[in-house]
């Protein structure tokens, strides 16, 4: 779930995708399918736009009940939900971690609930699929 940006104002450059990919092991990624993804995108391509694009690269990839399988170790009561402050903490402090910026695009693209709960399978939904479901 790692993104990524590196500039201040959270765009995604070609370059931020090459690194993406490239962690996904696609190591020799040409910069023509860089500069067609980012053409993709009808504007500057931010974390919302980002995931939308990702998830629709991503289909055919991990099945979405394997990424929510994964999730699924992190909520043992099977809620379909996950507390924003752990998921925060486990995201800035383990691994690749999140910045402050890149949580701030999680919480916006992804806002918890009043009770603070984060809806992980919509978060999966959106990485495989490339969209919100529809409720």
């Amino acid at each position: 779930l790692q993104c990524k940006t590196r500039k201040i104002n959270g765009i995604i450059s070609k370059d931020d995708l090459r690194d993406v990919l490239a962690t996904m092991g696609q190591l020799n990624v040409k910069n023509e399918e860089l500069e067609a993804m980012v053409k993709e995108a009808s504007g500057p391509i931010n974390f919302t736009v980002f995931l939308t694009m990702f998830g629709e690269k991503l289909k055919g990839a991990d099945p979405e009940d394997v990424i929510v399988s994964a999730f699924k170790v992190l909520d043992p009561e099977a809620t379909g939900f996950i507390k924003k402050e752990f998921l925060e903490e486990l995201l800035t402090t383990q691994c690749d971690r999140f910045t402050a910026e890149e949580m701030t695009n999680l919480w916006a693209a992804f806002p918890p609930d009043v009770a603070g709960n984060v809806d992980y399978k919509n978060i999966c939904y959106v990485i495989t699929h490339g969209e919100d479901k529809e409720e």
